[in-house]
């Protein structure tokens, strides 16, 4: 029992899954651990059958996407992580390829029907208000719309501001957990991966606008902005690296004009450090995906600037840069053309790829 909110096992809380039904599950290190292990345990009791399950990419065990579950559970990931790459590419679970801001319209226009949402909370507030913390993505919309929602409130889960905050009320059971947010430590780039920083952060202007991804490269582009000045960020997703930019005060927001002064991010992963940084921080907005990708959204903001990683780079290559009135977005490195390509409304001359 927590303060007022009556709560429950998680054994009891995943009675309500029948045959059928789709699960939704909490992206990324909130995948709510103890309730897929009590989910999995039913399944394997043969309690239910032809159970799907949906997410964005998890962290964590992944058991329902294996072969010992066939016929029990079904995958329909927005995003094949790691720890379900090899269980997708053998046949036991399947990608749904989808543009990562039109994964809420597919919950929220009943294309996938939720049944039963699953994600993790910090504990309420003296207003009744949860947090959905690190992130918000589709999992809102699934919140949103589901029959069911499962809330494990966990202190360990920073309340973050934004679309993140919900009023108890949304949530139909709750249950408790304790444990500690899965945590990603950054990763430290070796000699080429600084160079390309190097290279890449002179591309980069004061004022500018950033959306960057996870990994080593987009970090050391980050490592060498630190002589910059009033950057904003306005991205789907930002790591570690961004904090020591956010101390010097390089990261301000002072010249965005969407969310001025405000870090806008969809979800997050990274250390207990980043997760403790947006706890009870209203300078950190955690935005449904519907809102951080969305064009008419980032356009209005100067200078917007993208660096991602590239997973693979295939030769020829066309240099193109997407040019959105009334700014400019320059692919640097990508590997995800849902942020940026997917929403260039207008001219197509050039794109500055950098590679290791």
């Amino acid at each position: 029992m927590i303060h007022s909110v009556k709560t429950v096992s998680a054994e009891e809380a995943v009675k309500v899954i029948k045959s059928g039904d789709r699960i939704h599950i909490h992206s990324v290190a909130l995948a709510p651990q103890k309730l897929i292990k009590a989910m999995c345990e039913r399944g394997k009791a043969g309690e239910f059958r032809n159970v799907k399950i949906q997410h964005l990419h998890t962290e964590g065990p992944a058991p329902y996407a294996s072969k010992e579950y066939e016929g029990i559970f079904f995958l329909e990931s927005f995003f094949v992580g790691h720890n379900v790459r090899k269980d997708t590419q053998a046949g036991y679970a399947d990608y749904i390829p989808v543009f990562l801001h039109e994964t809420q319209r597919l919950i929220r226009e009943n294309v996938l029907h939720v049944n039963v949402a699953m994600v993790q909370v910090s504990p309420p507030d003296k207003h009744g208000y949860v947090s959905l913390g690190t992130s918000v993505d589709s999992s809102l919309a699934a919140v949103e719309c589901a029959d069911t929602v499962i809330g494990v409130i966990n202190p360990n889960v920073p309340r973050a501001f934004g679309d993140a905050m919900i009023p108890m009320s949304m949530i139909d059971i709750f249950c408790e957990d304790n444990a500690p947010l899965i945590e990603a430590a950054p990763a430290e780039p070796d000699p080429i991966e600084k160079a390309i920083g190097t290279y890449v952060a002179g591309l980069v202007e004061d004022g500018a606008t950033l959306q960057m991804g996870i990994g080593a490269i987009p970090n050391a582009v980050l490592g060498m902005l630190g002589n910059h000045k009033n950057l904003g960020i306005h991205t789907e997703m930002f790591s570690d690296g961004l904090l020591p930019l956010v101390e010097k005060g390089v990261v301000n927001g002072a010249e965005k004009v969407l969310d001025r002064g405000k870090i806008v991010s969809t979800f997050l992963m990274g250390s207990k450090k980043l997760y403790d940084f947006i706890d009870d921080n209203p300078g950190v907005l955690m935005m449904d995906v519907g809102y951080t990708n969305n064009v008419d959204m980032i356009s209005r903001n100067p200078k917007v600037t993208s660096i991602n990683s590239a997973l693979r780079l295939i030769l020829p290559v066309r240099f193109v840069l997407i040019h959105l009135e009334p700014f400019t977005i320059q692919v640097l490195v990508d590997k995800s053309t849902s942020f940026v390509v997917h929403h260039a409304r207008a001219v197509v001359s050039q794109l500055l790829l950098c590679h290791r």
